[in-house]
C-alpha cells in the first residue's frame, strides 16, 4: 500500500510527528521564553507545527475511519479516472474480474464455507460508464448443491465521496451478510458494492446528466445486465434491491422508484430527498425541468403514480439532521396506498460508520425477505 492516504504507515507516521514535536516543544520552551525575535519565532514556529501535525493526524484517522478519501489525488481534487467513454475491443464482457479474496473477518479458508470477495470493473454496455467494484459471493455460490440456483443480488452504494473498499472493511456488508445466512436470518445473496460516483471527482446524484454521464440509466439498465451475464443472478422481476448510504441513500431510494420493474427494493440509510446543486455537482440538470422535478423524491410522490416497490429509510431522534424529513417521507410513501415503506429510527446516532453498522444487519434481512430467488 505505500504511502498511500489510507495506509497505516502514513497515519502512525503523522500521530509520531505530533508526539514528537509536542514532547520537543515542553523541552525548548525554556530555552524559547525571551523576548527576542528569535525566540518569539521558534515559540510561533513549535505551536503552529505540533498543531498541523496534530490537525493531520487527526484527519487521517478519521479518513481511516469514515472512508471520505481513498488517494491524494482524491482529497486536493485531481483525480483524472472520469470512469465515462472507455472504448475496449470486441468480444469483451461488460464485467471483467481483477481480484479475489476471503471476506475480512469471517473465517472460512474455502469459498464453500466462507465465500468470497472479487474486485471487478465494470463498463456499462449503453452509458460506457466505466466503474471498479467489489462483489460478495455468499459460500452457497460454490456449494455443488447449489450449483444451477441463482441468486437475488443487493447493490450496495457508499455516500459521496466514499470508497468502495469501505463498504467490504469499514461497514463490513460482506461479513454480516455471511453471519446472518449462518444464523438463519437472513437468506444468502449477493452484494455488489459501489461508489454512486461513477465519473469522479464530480458528485452525479445518480442522474442523467444532459452531455455528460447517464448515471440513472447505468443503474438502472447496464448494472443489472452485466450482473445477469456474470454471475448467477436471479432474471425473476423481484431479484434485485439496492442499498446506499447519504448520497447512496439518496440514489437507492430514488432509483428504486424510478424503476420498480428492476428493484424490487430500495434502502436508503440517512439519506436525503432531493438532490442538491453545490459545487461537486455542477448543473445537473442544464436547466431542464422535468429532469430536476424526477431528481426531487418529493414531488414524485405529488406527481407521479406511486411505484410497486418496497423502500426502507433510516434515522435518529437525535444526532441526524434528516430526522423530521425522514418522518415525513414516511408519511407522504404511507398516503400513496400502494408503495411500501418500512423504517429503522434510532433513539441517537450521528451521520457516520457506527451508525450505519448498527442498521446494516436489519436492513440485509428486511432486503433479503422482499426479493426472490429460485
Amino acid at each position: 500500500m505505500g504511502l498511500g492516504l489510507t495506509s497505516n504507515m502514513v497515519l502512525t507516521l503523522a500521530v509520531l510527528s505530533a508526539v514528537l514535536l509536542f514532547a520537543g516543544t515542553v523541552w525548548l520552551w525554556p530555552r524559547l521564553a525571551r523576548r527576542g525575535w528569535r525566540s518569539v519565532g521558534g515559540r510561533v514556529g513549535l505551536l503552529l507545527a505540533t498543531q498541523v501535525a496534530l490537525f493531520a493526524a487527526v484527519g487521517l484517522a478519521a479518513n481511516q475511519a469514515f472512508g471520505f478519501y481513498a488517494s491524494w489525488a482524491d482529497l486536493f481534487g485531481q483525480e483524472k479516472d472520469q470512469g465515462v467513454v472507455v472504448d475496449h475491443m470486441p468480444g469483451d464482457g461488460p464485467l471483467e474480474v481483477v481480484g479475489t479474496g476471503r471476506v475480512p473477518g469471517a473465517g472460512g479458508v474455502r469459498p464453500r464455507s466462507g465465500g468470497r470477495i472479487q474486485q471487478v470493473d465494470i463498463v456499462g454496455r449503453t452509458t460506457r460508464i466505466a466503474t471498479p467494484a467489489y462483489v460478495y459471493l455468499p459460500p452457497e455460490y460454490f456449494q455443488p448443491r447449489y450449483r444451477t440456483r441463482t441468486f437475488p443480488a443487493a447493490v450496495v452504494l457508499t455516500g459521496y465521496p466514499g470508497t468502495a473498499s469501505a463498504l467490504v472493511e469499514k461497514l463490513h456488508y460482506p461479513r454480516t451478510a455471511l453471519e446472518l445466512a449462518r444464523a438463519g436470518r437472513a437468506r444468502p445473496m449477493i452484494l455488489v458494492m459501489l461508489r454512486p460516483t461513477v465519473a469522479p471527482p464530480r458528485d452525479t446524484e445518480c442522474v442523467d446528466i444532459p452531455g455528460g454521464p447517464q448515471t440513472e440509466s447505468f443503474f438502472a439498465r447496464d448494472l443489472p445486465e452485466a450482473l445477469r451475464a456474470h454471475y448467477r443472478v436471479s432474471e425473476k422481476r423481484g431479484g434485485l434491491g439496492i442499498i446506499g448510504n447519504s448520497t447512496g441513500g439518496y440514489c437507492a431510494l430514488k432509483i428504486a422508484m424510478h424503476h420498480p420493474d428492476v428493484y424490487a427494493a430500495g434502502a436508503g440509510l440517512s439519506a436525503y430527498y432531493k438532490a442538491p446543486i453545490d459545487a461537486t455537482t455542477g448543473d445537473l440538470f442544464r436547466g431542464d425541468k422535468g429532469l430536476r422535478n424526477r431528481a426531487d423524491l418529493w414531488w414524485c410522490l405529488r406527481h407521479e403514480p406511486a411505484p410497486d416497490t418496497s423502500l426502507l429509510v433510516t434515522s435518529s431522534r437525535s444526532g441526524e439532521s434528516n430526522h423530521k424529513d425522514t418522518l415525513r417521507f414516511i408519511e407522504r410513501v404511507r398516503a400513496t396506498g400502494r408503495t411500501r415503506i418500512s423504517s429503522i429510527i434510532l433513539e441517537s446516532g450521528g451521520h457516520n460508520f457506527n451508525t450505519w453498522r448498527r442498521e446494516i444487519p436489519a436492513t440485509l434481512e428486511w432486503i433479503g425477505e422482499r426479493l426472490n430467488g429460485r
